[in-house]
Parts: structure tokens; sequence; C-alpha cells
């Protein structure tokens, strides 16, 4: 595999590239789903090939082959070299790279104790999701009970001009259920561990950790309840996210907010740019003196985790809010030169035929002093959702509104009646200024989200974010239309 990918850049550089790199992938991955205690579909493949980027004055230029043949990767690189020549007829500035650390010659692995495809029998994982959506479609009311699991067991082999030859092994996996109740008038739904389950770089130990089965008639009994729980009432007041709902919070408030391709404009097309701006980077406050972010690929476990990015760079831990102030930004060593800070090792793509490009690793919440019984405690007139329903965010990642699967009461410290169709809405710097109580250790969850879609043609990445439960203050509740 790195002998491919050494012809792939050879081939590259002697067609006039300035720096190139290859990648060597192969991926198997393995998913299930379950319908009303019915198997409903299996899917199983495995794809191996190569991609090679080619670096010529302004441009890039980017080709993939499904053939590993020593003539084949060659020629990949040549015609890589080829388009990034077409490309920089466009008139432009040569496209500089952040200085690179030292390259690296070397082998990483995520660790697992449970491969999730080879010691973990079909007719196992099968019967579990079986079992579960049985235990959940036997509550009253409750007429559609799903559940699913995914792996992806991924090889990378890395070579570049910058000397860098490393390889990696990285096994992911995660599961989920829901179980739908539907009455006269609407249908209520409700998902654990959330509405894209729960994921990792981790062994089928993950799955048994999260325990669908401990879970399935709770979740399937609150479906039921909320069909005729009152409606979230329409109010400013204050708002306790747990959470599952805060790492949604952080995805699409902050998370695609600071990559710095969407702030350079280089990324508008999919989901917009950002409201963020190089220059205010270190000043600009983003929230209360209680948010502190960080990007960190290092969390074992956490399924933005590697060992190196897809362009050689270490994995590491990236500040991005320090006491609600903004100070960092995803970025790879394109983008990084642009504005003059170190690459943030953040460059990946979804498969050895698409062009890496900056995307979330960990993007998580630090934990601070509180926990939710404290903050249910200290809220005399509240709301408390979780589970994200939905979501909307404008172009520029600053004014969204999200709804919820369930949301509760708080009223005088204690927790009162369920709520159904619970929203709120804010600003980003509002809202994150408004936050006063932030989650402890304990409370910490590494939510993983294996779908986050990104670039034309779309790539889905798998992203972490660290979280806890939060409350913010005189938050717009119960809007709808």
């Amino acid at each position: 595999m790195f002998d491919a990918a050494q012809s792939a850049v050879e081939g590259a550089l002697a067609a006039g590239a300035s720096y190139a790199d290859a990648r060597v992938m192969t991926r198997r991955t393995e998913s299930m789903n379950a319908r009303n205690a019915v198997i409903e579909d299996l899917s199983q493949s495995e794809s191996t090939g190569l991609g090679v980027r080619a670096l010529i004055g302004s441009s890039w230029g980017f080709f993939a082959s499904a053939d590993l043949s020593d003539r084949a990767a060659r020629s990949a690189g040549e015609q890589a070299a080829e388009i990034a020549k077409a490309s920089a007829l466009v008139p432009g500035p040569d496209t500089a790279l952040a200085d690179d650390d030292t390259p690296a010659q070397a082998h990483w692995s995520s660790t697992w104790q449970e491969h999730p495809i080879e010691d973990v029998s079909l007719s196992e994982k099968g019967d579990l999701l079986v079992s579960v959506t049985d235990a959940m479609r036997s509550v009253k009311g409750v007429s559609l009970a799903t559940a699913a699991y995914a792996i992806w067991d991924t090889d990378k082999w890395l070579v570049s001009s910058a000397g860098h030859r490393i390889s990696q092994r990285i096994v992911e996996c995660g599961a989920m259920m829901n179980s739908t109740a539907v009455g006269d008038s609407e249908t209520q739904r409700r998902s654990y561990p959330g509405i894209r389950g729960q994921y990792g770089t981790s062994g089928w130990e993950l799955v048994r950790q999260v325990d669908l089965p401990g879970n399935a008639v709770r979740i399937a009994e609150e479906a039921a309840a909320l069909l005729s729980a009152p409606q979230c009432p329409e109010a400013t007041t204050d708002l306790i996210l747990g959470s599952e709902q805060m790492a949604l919070q952080i995805h699409e408030s902050v998370g695609h907010a600071i990559e710095l391709d969407r702030i350079l404009g280089w990324e508008a097309a999919y989901a917009g740019t950002s409201w963020l701006e190089p220059d205010k980077m270190g000043s600009l406050r983003f929230g209360s003196d209680l948010m502190n972010v960080t990007a960190d690929a290092t969390l074992p476990g956490a399924l933005g985790s590697f060992g190196y990015d897809d362009e050689g760079t270490p994995a590491k831990c990236v500040p991005i809010v320090e006491q609600g102030t903004w100070v960092g930004v995803l970025s790879g060593r394109d983008s990084a030169a642009q504005v003059g800070i170190p690459s943030g090792g953040c460059v990946r793509s979804d498969g050895w035929n698409r062009l890496p490009m900056v995307r979330m690793t960990n993007v998580g919440l630090l934990p601070g002093e509180s926990s939710l019984d404290d903050m249910i405690a200290a809220t005399d007139d509240g709301v408390l959702m979780d589970t994200n329903r939905s979501w909307s965010i404008d172009d520029k990642r600053l004014n969204f509104q999200f709804g919820c699967e369930i949301g509760w009461e708080i009223k005088n410290g204690e927790r009162g009646r369920m709520l159904r169709n619970p929203t709120y809405t804010g600003i980003s710097p509002q809202f994150w200024g408004s936050m006063d109580m932030v989650g402890n250790k304990d409370e910490w969850i590494f939510f993983g989200t294996p779908n986050c879609g990104k670039g034309q043609p779309s790539q889905v990445g798998h992203t972490g974010h660290p979280s806890v439960p939060c409350r913010f203050r005189n938050v717009r509740v119960g809007v709808r239309g």
C-alpha cells in the first residue's frame, strides 16, 4: 500500500507539482436495521482505492483510482498534477502551506476490546435489535419501534512529498433506537441515546455500555406520555439543556462556525460560511466566562479521534474558546497559512475517492463545577429540554432555532410536568453569553455524530462532541411557526 502511494506522489512531482500526498484506504462497513422486531436490512461492504493531491501554484488537483498497480498509481499522480495546472490558469497568489511538523514515520491504531465485526456474531447483533424493538412495541400507544447499529473498520496509508509515511487503523461503531407513538392529532418520538445514537472509536463494548435493553421500555413510555403532555408554552425563561442536545448545539453553532475554510469563504455552497472574522480571533467574545471549548483529536474513544490527519499532522488539542473569548479554529496546512497559524491537524476525507478538507475533530465543551441537579435546584422558573428533534441555523451559523423531543417544566427548584414539542431560539454570541451553569466532569459524555455533511461532492464526516448539561438565562422558548 505504501508503494502505491509513493508511486502516486512521484508521478505528481514528475508532472510539476510543488507538493503532493497520496492516501490508500481500505474500509469495511457493516450496518443492520430492525423495525418492529423484524430485521429489515443488513449491509456489508468493502472498498479500497487511492486518492492523490497535487499542488501547483494557486491550486490543488485531485485524482482517485481503485487500481493500485504501480502504473495506475503513477498515472493518478500525473493526472492530479494536470488538474492542478488547469485550475492554476485562474489568476491568484500561490497557495502556501503552514510549516509541517517533523515528517512522521509512524503507525497508529484505535483500541477495542471486542472487534464489532470479527468478535461479535451477526446473530447476537440481530437478536439485540429485535429484542429492543419488541420491548418498545410492547408499550401501549407505541406503533413504531426501530433500532440500528453501524460499524466502520478503516486502514489508511499516507505518503507525502514532505516525507510522511504513516499507517493507521481506526475501528468505529455505535447503535441507536427510537420509539414512535401516534395519537389522534400528532406523532411523538423518543430516541436513545439520541437521534443519531452513540458512536465512538471503540469496539462493541461501547454498544454494551449504552445499554439499549435497559432503556427500551423507558423511552417507549415517554413517547406515549408525550401524546397527552401539555404544549411547551411560549415564554422568555431560563433554559436547561441536557448533554445530548448540548452536543447538537455545539456542533451547529460552534463546530461549523470555527471551520477556517468557512471563515475564509472557501466553503459556502453546502451550509454557508461563518459569522467569525479572522482578525477578531483572540479578542471576540463568543460566550460567558464559563464557556471553554476545545477541538481535541486525542480523546480516547471519541468519534473524532485519530493519530494523524490526512496531511500527516499529528492529532492535537486545539483551544477554541477560553473563558468566553474566541481563540482558535479548525484548520489544515493551506487554510492555516492564510492567517499565519500552525495547522490544527483537522483535514480528513470520508474515503479514498474524496478530497481531504477541514472537518471537526472532537469539538466539545469542557466541564464546569455544577450538576444537572444543581441547575434544577437553582431555577425558580424554567424549562429543561433534551434530545434533538429539529434544527435550523442560518448560513452564517449565527441565528438558530432548535426543537427537542422532550421537555420538563421547572418550578421553584423542582422538575415538574412533562412538556411536548419544546423549542428554543437564539443568536450564537448572546445565547452562549447567557450560559451561567455548566455540568461537571461526572456528567461529561463524548457524544459521536457519524453523519456530518459537508462539501460538494458531499462527504459524511465522523465528529465527536464532549458535552455536559448547561443552563442559559432569558431564552425564548416555545416559539412556533
